[in-house]
């Protein structure tokens, strides 16, 4: 792929690169639209490592639209990246604006009764989602937080399939239940 593919607007072509070399055609849109995105997140308060969880959001977005023929350039690819990393980065500040726990300045520990009492009982569930244990939390917490395709999870974390993604979200969304329903049981039995 060449760097005139990359500023050429015909989604074609690019299509073509993908398929026939995606590891070279991928390569050369990070190195040509990940430095403005990387600009864009840090200008707006983000860190690095947000600007590469959101670029690697895009990119996936992205690659699904031109493989899928369902892309019609009319800028290059790397603006067109950019533009989805910028929506991508928007909507993570949005949701960030919607969660008190966030806006709390860093060092800040409250006790656990303290936190469940001031944030109330939606957050009181992150706390069984952390009893889970990282697989179980991840796992949850990409699918339901962060909305992404299990494709993209199953791939993440190592599976197999989208199937055995999809039956190892359900085992972990039954435990979590299960876990809730226990303690539920237990605050009513102790009057």
């Amino acid at each position: 792929m060449t760097a005139s593919l990359l500023s050429a607007p015909p989604a074609y072509t690019l299509r073509q690169a993908l398929l026939a070399d995606r590891e070279r055609a991928l390569t050369q849109l990070y190195r040509r639209a990940f430095p403005p995105v990387r600009r864009l997140v840090q200008r707006q308060g983000g860190s690095a490592q947000d600007a590469q969880d959101v670029f690697q959001d895009a990119l996936v977005v992205f690659y699904e639209q031109v493989v899928g023929n369902k892309l019609v350039l009319t800028a290059s690819a790397s603006t067109y990246l950019v533009s989805i990393a910028r929506h991508r980065w928007q909507h993570e500040l949005r949701r960030r604006a919607r969660l008190p726990h966030e806006a709390l300045p860093e060092g800040v520990d409250m006790a656990a009764e303290e936190t469940e009492a001031t944030l109330g009982p939606a957050f009181a569930v992150l706390d069984y989602v952390e009893r889970l244990g990282t697989k179980c939390k991840n796992m949850l917490l990409s699918f339901y937080y962060f909305q992404q395709p299990l494709a993209q999870i199953a791939e993440a974390n190592g599976y197999r399939s989208v199937r055995s993604a999809t039956v190892q979200k359900f085992k972990c969304l039954e435990r979590l239940r299960e876990s809730v329903r226990a303690a539920f049981r237990a605050e009513t039995i102790e009057y």
